[in-house]
């Protein structure tokens, strides 16, 4: 107890001491808008050829969803290095800040980890004359469920497993659940301390609709942005979570992937009721999200993930992230560029630079067509 009161008193000091200048993408709902990530410095990595620039100039002003600003910042660092005269400003704030934005009519697209609601859309009308806001899912990802557990190298766990975890109702990671999931596996009595976001996350809404979906029974609670669970510890930012697992032996939690990359967190392996389970990674993630349908009509392809997917190799703890746009009636000044940059995030070349940096792309099927939205942008 009193081994386990200590980690608990030290994971509360370190909490105070999340650095704000994290070098890797800050996770949905921080206000930290300030780093800019650890993998977009060097030379830009696409050839001017891959980039159309089509007329576009002056400045671009876009804003939302920071849990894809390191894959903005390197799109943004490519496409201005071959658009001479263009400059494109991505604020990263959060998925709600970016649509609020938008139909105020403050930036000419925004990011958003969710699809818009139809009050969202109906808002926009008032800023899209003749037309409205449509969501193009432009960057996908995993998110990891990343732990610290002396001794144990690899863990295997399933939806109602996870999902029990988080309630507070299993506390020990020798638990019966866990040992059946890890035969073999020496697992030790330690306590499991597990942690969330402190702040509304886009983050925490997507583990939720994966909970609520994969383990109904285990997971009474709906998505929402605010964590809805009893017990744990909160921190600030996936950043914040990420260290507070990376510290504490016995600890668990839930980031982007990039952060247990950037510090070398052991990530759990998922048990989907496929042959294997599956490990986060940005191929995993794209297969899963490659199961999606899309919901949206006309111009719109808002996606409906399937969190309960059982494909070989398919990662369904995933978030997907869209620019919304206005399908007609944008601002004739920054239409030419609205369409040359997001034209580049939809080629081949911007879609490529995702999986090089831990990003999962949007499938080719479904890209197609944002492809086709974009050039029909008006």
């Amino acid at each position: 107890m009193k081994l386990q009161r200590k980690n608990m008193l030290r994971a509360s000091a370190l909490g105070a001491l999340v650095v704000s200048g994290a070098l890797v993408l800050t996770a949905c709902g921080s206000d930290d808008n300030t780093g800019t990530g650890g993998n977009t410095g060097g030379k830009p990595s696409a050839a001017a050829g891959d980039i159309k620039c089509d007329g576009a100039k002056g400045k671009l002003l876009a804003s939302g969803s920071s849990a894809q600003k390191n894959a903005v910042d390197l799109w943004v660092k490519n496409y201005m290095a071959a658009c001479s005269g263009v400059e494109v400003n991505y604020k990263s704030s959060s998925s709600g800040e970016g649509i609020v934005a938008f139909n105020q009519g403050s930036v000419a697209f925004a990011g958003s980890d969710s699809a818009l609601k139809p009050e969202q859309v109906e808002e926009s009308k008032k800023i899209c004359t003749g037309g409205q806001a449509i969501n193009l899912p432009m960057v996908g990802g995993p998110i990891a469920v990343g732990y610290n557990l002396s001794g144990v190298d690899k863990l295997n766990l399933d939806a109602a497993t996870i999902a029990n975890i988080f309630n507070d109702k299993i506390k020990k990671w020798d638990d019966e659940a866990i040992k059946k999931l890890n035969p073999g596996v020496a697992l030790p009595s330690t306590a499991i301390q597990h942690f969330h976001r402190s702040e509304d996350s886009g983050t925490t809404e997507n583990l939720g609709k994966y909970l609520k979906a994969a383990a109904p029974d285990a997971w009474p609670h709906e998505a929402a942005k605010k964590w809805p669970a009893p017990g744990g510890l909160g921190a600030s930012g996936s950043s914040g979570v990420a260290t507070q697992v990376k510290q504490v032996d016995g600890a668990i939690g839930y980031f982007e992937l990039s952060y247990a990359t950037a510090q070398n967190i052991k990530t759990v392996d998922l048990n989907t009721g496929a042959a294997a389970p599956v490990k986060a990674s940005a191929d995993s993630a794209s297969k899963a999200i490659a199961a999606a349908k899309i919901t949206g009509t006309g111009s719109d392809l808002a996606l409906k993930l399937d969190y309960t997917t059982k494909a070989e190799g398919a990662y369904p703890i995933v978030l997907v992230t869209y620019e919304v746009v206005c399908d007609k009636g944008n601002k004739a000044e920054t239409l030419p560029t609205v369409k040359s940059f997001l034209g580049y995030t939809a080629s081949d070349a911007g879609q490529k630079l995702l999986s090089e940096h831990g990003y999962a792309p949007i499938p080719a099927e479904i890209n197609g067509k944002v492809r086709e939205v974009v050039n029909s942008l008006s």
